[in-house]
């Protein structure tokens, strides 16, 4: 059996795709979560074999309690336990909030809140002493933009539910972060993005770009290792210094 094990939902693209092979070139044993895209997903699991790792791929949809459990399953049946848990599922609508609709605020706190609660519930009863759990947050939990609101409401009641969960699970050595990723290059935030609104925040960063999935996998790769120990309860803001 590998010595740690990591299951990272939402896992088959972008920044969950990124995680997965980091935590893969780290040393451990991977289940790579998605929801629809096997063909994705598959690939996660050949570029984390191919740089002499190991990795499953998992279905499910994380936002249900069954399907959820499953995956904990997949991992204890084919590495013998969870050592890290890496909650990245997430869905992203933006609109005023006079002209957000009820059916996309229930998507998006079905999705984004009880999707991270039931990943931290199971995460605390299945994690391995001395284990890692981290969520995928966003920097609009902390910072208020038009549009957002829903949204960030939504990564927020996340953040305070690690908060909380840091200090129950710190008598077993488990630590438990989030990260608060900004504008990052995935797949889906280019599609949506016009190339003025990509210049204009381009102008905007400290750093003179815009995040890489690369650039959240790093942090999510120091909060799972051993040097991150002394480190929990925390909302990590990694966004190039824009928020």
């Amino acid at each position: 059996m590998p010595d740690r094990v990591a299951l990272v939902t939402g896992a088959s693209r972008g920044i969950g795709r990124a995680i997965a092979e980091r935590l893969g070139a780290d040393g451990a044993a991977v289940v790579v979560n998605y929801r629809s895209d096997a063909d994705a997903a598959a690939k996660v699991v050949t570029a984390i074999e191919r740089s002499g790792g190991q990795a499953v791929a998992a279905q499910a949809d994380a936002g249900e309690q069954d399907e959820l459990r499953g995956l904990f399953d997949v991992a204890e049946r084919e590495y013998g336990g969870i050592d890290t848990v890496v909650c990245n599922v997430g869905v992203a609508r933006f609109a005023p909030i006079a002209e957000t609709s009820d059916e996309d605020f229930d998507t998006i706190f079905r999705t984004n809140t009880r999707g991270t609660f039931l990943a931290l519930r199971e995460a605390a009863r299945r994690v391995r002493e001395g284990g890692r759990i981290v969520v995928v947050s966003s920097g609009t939990a902390v910072t208020a933009r038009p549009g957002s609101g829903v949204y960030g409401a939504s990564k927020a009641a996340g953040d305070a539910l690690v908060r909380t969960l840091a200090q129950e699970l710190g008598p077993r050595r488990i630590t438990v972060n989030s990260v608060l990723p900004g504008a990052t290059d995935t797949e889906a935030f280019a599609a949506g993005l016009p190339e003025q609104a990509r210049a204009e925040l381009v102008a905007r960063a400290p750093l003179g770009r815009i995040g890489r999935p690369d650039d959240i996998a790093d942090v999510v790769g120091f909060l799972a290792s051993d040097a991150s120990r002394w480190i929990t309860g925390q909302t990590i803001h990694a966004g190039g210094g824009m928020f």
